[in-house]
């Protein structure tokens, strides 16, 4: 596969060599743990890969970046990653203002205060017309917030929450009215932290988090109050764009481990490589890679010249995700039971990619976005 985008290669190889000093050898104790470790965090921090650009030419980095984390093999990882650095401060990064990012942004970039995207809940997902944590003014222009909040990536290692909450009683459920986004530290009094154990995604801390009479200061206040809506179009399709270009590292990785084991395994006397039907098989699986990783980087230069739009992300989002759960199916299929067993590889890789298909919005939504975009 080319994989010389913007004449990124050097920055690849150096990523890629990152990457496996850091995360390869530690993945199996952070997947056992459910969540990276602290000197991990702070090992990406001193690397520069938590302080990648989001906008501009230079997010060309973060794109071989994102494409080189999903290639790790480790989405629960890809995920948590790409929460705290891309997903969770894309929000402080578009709409925060200047003392916000002074404060909050560089302990994220340095790994050492870890963010999280609070905004589902259990009543309200894809769907967020059914929200129903509330902030309420306290009188000194902050806030106390009660809610709960559900499949929070990084939950129980953040050190601040980006909350969706309703500020505002309007007597409607139509179009998120009322709504605002608040950082919220931690450490507050008043926040309960219970883990979700998931099919896949073990390393990316999935956890519920409870806020019972939380003081949020004055000041936490993300942009202008009751404009959550427009703040979530927005990022979300940069959310989308990030998942996608991670779904195409992991597709690649899925394909590789396919290669090598179609390659090296036999069948009785005969490699399983040399049946025709296997090798059309990967083949057309290949062939697909091919078209969803070049369009990752179209999506990723629109992102760049400030042009990505709602279809773009949707499409990438939508078709790398749904190609990775294709793809770890084939794996498991042609390792036979071996690729079954809990602690597999191509087990872990198709219960990973099943996640992907609902993350940063169902498929099924997205496909409702193409369509009406058309």
């Amino acid at each position: 596969m080319t994989t010389n985008h913007g004449g990124h290669e050097d920055f690849r190889t150096t990523v890629r060599s990152t990457l496996d000093t850091i995360v390869t050898p530690n993945a199996p104790k952070w997947e056992a743990q459910g969540h990276i470790s602290a000197s991990g965090w702070r090992e990406l921090g001193d690397a520069g890969l938590l302080a990648l650009p989001h906008t501009g030419a230079d997010f060309l980095r973060s794109a071989v970046f994102l494409d080189e984390l999903g290639n790790t093999g480790y989405a629960g990882i890809r995920a948590s990653i790409g929460v705290h650095a891309y997903m969770a401060s894309s929000y402080l990064r578009l709409f925060g203002n200047a003392g916000q990012k002074a404060r909050w942004l560089p302990p994220g970039e340095r790994g050492d205060r870890i963010t999280a995207l609070a905004i589902t809940e259990p009543e309200a997902g894809t769907d967020l017309r059914h929200l129903t944590t509330i902030a309420d003014a306290d009188g000194t222009g902050g806030y106390r917030l009660r809610g709960r909040k559900s499949f929070v990536a990084n939950g129980s290692q953040a050190g601040y929450f980006i909350v969706l909450a309703r500020t505002k009683a309007t007597g409607t459920d139509r179009g998120l009215p009322g709504a605002s986004l608040l950082l919220v530290d931690a450490d507050a009094p008043g926040i309960a932290r219970r883990p979700q154990p998931m099919l896949g995604w073990r390393a990316a801390d999935i956890t519920e988090i409870e806020f019972d009479d939380v003081p949020v200061a004055a000041g936490q206040l993300i942009g202008k109050p009751e404009r959550a809506l427009l703040y979530l179009v927005r990022a979300l399709d940069f959310e989308r764009l990030v998942a996608g270009l991670l779904a195409v590292g992991g597709v690649r990785y899925c394909l590789r481990l396919l290669k090598e084991f179609a390659r090296s395994h036999h069948v009785g006397d005969t490699r399983l490589g040399s049946y025709q039907a296997v090798r059309h098989r990967i083949a057309d699986l290949d062939a697909q890679l091919e078209l969803v990783h070049g369009y990752a980087y179209q999506a990723a230069t629109r992102q760049s010249l400030g042009q990505l739009d709602t279809k773009s992300a949707s499409v990438l989002k939508l078709t790398a995700t749904e190609l990775a759960v294709t793809a770890a199916q084939v794996c498991v299929q042609y390792h036979g039971a071996r690729g079954y067993l809990d602690e597999a590889t191509a087990a872990r890789l198709y219960r990973d990619a099943m996640a992907g298909t609902i993350a940063a919005g169902a498929n099924e939504l997205l496909r409702d976005h193409i369509f009406e975009s058309a």
